[in-house]
């Protein structure tokens, strides 16, 4: 990392990067899974669900497709070196650092806790960093921010199946 201007020089156009962060973000991403798997055919099966409620099979291919867009878009803003952005490229690390912790604890609260009423505090929570990533990203690199899109919809969608969990139990 280049303290003067918040970039990551050995990133620049460097695939090996852009691997270590996409297997990075699949690995942070799958801490969440500590709390869900053991929870998916147990208590979250027993839960009533909304008929709109997706089946279980879809969400790891889901989250394993999201979790890759997360490192590919924050590979461009991490190659990005211009000095005029160094503030926005801080900006942007915290945020995208903090989606990932709401988003790891979610899972926690949601499936850990057995608890849809944390869960939908916590996705809101998830919802707002993720809207405040993709801004900050777009201000850098608009691909990054584009390439969050896909996790903006899918975390607006579990929060209504969150929601109507939450009311339905």
């Amino acid at each position: 990392m280049d303290k003067k201007n918040g970039s990551c020089k050995p990133c620049k156009n460097n695939a090996f990067c852009l691997i270590a962060l996409i297997v990075v973000c699949e690995l942070l991403g799958s801490l969440g899974a500590i709390f869900t798997a053991p929870n998916i055919s147990t208590w979250y099966a027993l839960l009533n669900k909304p008929m709109f409620s997706p089946p279980n099979w879809l969400f790891f291919p889901v989250w394993t497709i999201l979790f890759m867009l997360m490192g590919v878009a924050l590979y461009l803003i991490l190659q990005n070196d211009e000095k005029k952005l160094a503030i926005e490229r801080k900006i942007a690390r915290f945020w995208f650092a903090t989606q990932f912790a709401f988003n790891i604890l979610w899972s926690f609260l949601f499936f850990g806790l057995k608890d849809p009423f944390l869960g939908f505090i916590g996705i809101i929570f998830l919802w707002v960093s993720i809207v405040l990533t993709i801004v900050s990203f777009y201000k850098i690199d608009k691909k990054a921010a584009y390439l969050l899109i896909p996790y903006i919809l899918w975390v607006s969608f579990a929060t209504i199946l969150n929601y109507f969990v939450m009311i339905l139990n």
